[in-house]
């Protein structure tokens, strides 16, 4: 069994690789291709993850790779975790957000947008060379924006099996966990389930059950503790006593919007500036030539439970569990009423018949506005990055909740072509 990771040379690879091995009883992976643009950090990366398999005398090789098809053939799962740009183009999206009195963040707002049009081209192209050399094979993506580039994969490589995936629900579920643990529940990670649904970076949790029993009154009751003893809280404790239900953290930017733009002024360091020094760090671990073990500082690098969640998957998928897994798919009706093709963040079934989405209850209506105006803004994005198109461009700032006014708009998006030139060959110069 052959699996090929796209970007084999992030930060992150030891931790999947890890995984792997974790899984070395259930999941019998017999080679392992990190594949990667970059040749210094692959082979620093690369050669980190073949000693770490070497020391723990793992059943598969791992393979180091430029080369994008021969890599990919014959594989039967392909992992998506690229960066187009790399980390310097993370941090030009956020200050490009920042001038304009805008949120700066990699996956939403203008930030996003900029990235899934660098992204969402490359990804199409990862597919069609599936499509030629490794027909079948499953495509698990890792890159942000998860959602909006998945939604690309659905319309535009709809033969190519795909699912986003992204670590906010399974570190939701275990943070749920180890509170009920707190108040005194033992109780077993795989009997319990975490109801959420939304968009990949846009989604609401509302319920939660253990051993089929309802606990969500309890997590609620909890969350609501917490927020009223807290001296900043995440959330108001009354948008959650309305709801019923606990945001994903990334809707502060939405709630939360003023305040969010107000952090910006403590730059520098944005978010990617930080990484960038907690990168640098990692690769110098990771070349120290008697190291076979991922360094504790990882966890700095963020993605908590990043290799629980891509091993389980695709363990559920190859062995046929029937697992339910929280990823981002083609609903296909699961939720009555809302248009069948969009790509939602929704409990589903995993097993080699595939990812199936679970019948789900539509949201209220206070959290649906949000969700479909969202919607809209990938639609439009996804048509801008596969066509070039700067009519649609435009308009998907125009409905984005988080956009510039109306005035504003051009002017913007002719910034974020120009800062993205070279890796926006589909946009002809306006």
């Amino acid at each position: 069994m052959k699996v090929v990771v796209m970007g084999g040379g992030s930060s992150y690879t030891p931790e999947l690789v890890k995984g792997f091995l974790d899984r070395t009883a259930t999941f019998p992976m017999t080679e392992l291709w990190l594949v990667d643009i970059a040749q210094e950090r692959l082979d620093i990366v690369g050669g980190f993850a073949q000693r770490m398999a070497h020391a723990a005398g793992a059943p598969f090789s791992v393979h180091l790779s430029t080369n994008r098809r021969e890599a990919l053939a014959g594989a039967n799962y392909v992992t998506t975790q690229l960066r187009v740009g790399g980390m310097a183009a993370r941090r030009e999206d956020e200050y490009l957000g920042m001038r304009h009195g805008l949120v700066g963040q990699e996956t939403t707002g203008v930030g996003g947008m900029a990235k899934a049009l660098r992204t969402i081209p490359v990804i199409l192209d990862i597919a069609r060379d599936m499509a030629d050399v490794a027909p079948g094979a499953l495509l698990v993506n890792f890159t942000n924006p998860a959602g909006l580039v998945t939604e690309a994969l659905s319309r535009h490589a709809p033969h190519v099996p795909s699912v986003g995936v992204c670590n906010v629900p399974i570190t939701a579920k275990m943070l749920m966990l180890r509170k009920l643990e707190a108040a005194g529940m033992h109780v077993d990670a795989a009997t319990a389930r975490l109801d959420t649904l939304g968009l990949n970076h846009l989604s609401w949790h509302r319920g939660f059950t253990v051993d089929g029993e309802d606990v969500w009154p309890l997590i609620i009751e909890q969350t609501l503790s917490a927020l009223r003893a807290a001296e900043e809280p995440e959330w108001s404790p009354r948008l959650v006593e309305s709801l019923r239900m606990i945001p994903n953290y990334y809707l502060e930017y939405f709630y939360n919007t003023a305040h969010m733009i107000s952090l910006q002024s403590k730059w520098p360091p944005s978010r990617a500036e930080q990484v960038m020094e907690v990168e640098a760090s990692l690769l110098a671990e990771y070349a120290e030539p008697d190291r076979t073990e991922p360094p504790a500082d990882l966890m700095k690098r963020g993605g908590a439970w990043y290799s629980t969640l891509a091993t389980q998957l695709l363990n559920a998928h190859w062995n046929d569990l029937g697992e339910t897994h929280i990823v981002n798919v083609p609903h296909g009706g699961a939720v009555p009423g809302w248009p069948a093709d969009w790509v939602l963040e929704i409990p589903c079934t995993v097993g080699r018949s595939g990812i199936v989405p679970q019948p789900a209850e539509p949201l209220p209506t206070a959290c649906f506005g949000l969700l479909a105006n969202v919607k809209a803004y990938e639609l439009l994005a996804v048509e801008a990055a596969v066509h070039g198109d700067y009519e649609a461009a435009y308009q998907a700032l125009l409905v984005h909740p988080l956009g510039p006014p109306m005035d504003e708009i051009k002017p913007l998006l002719d910034e974020m072509l120009a800062i993205n030139q070279r890796y926006l060959p589909q946009f002809s110069v306006h």
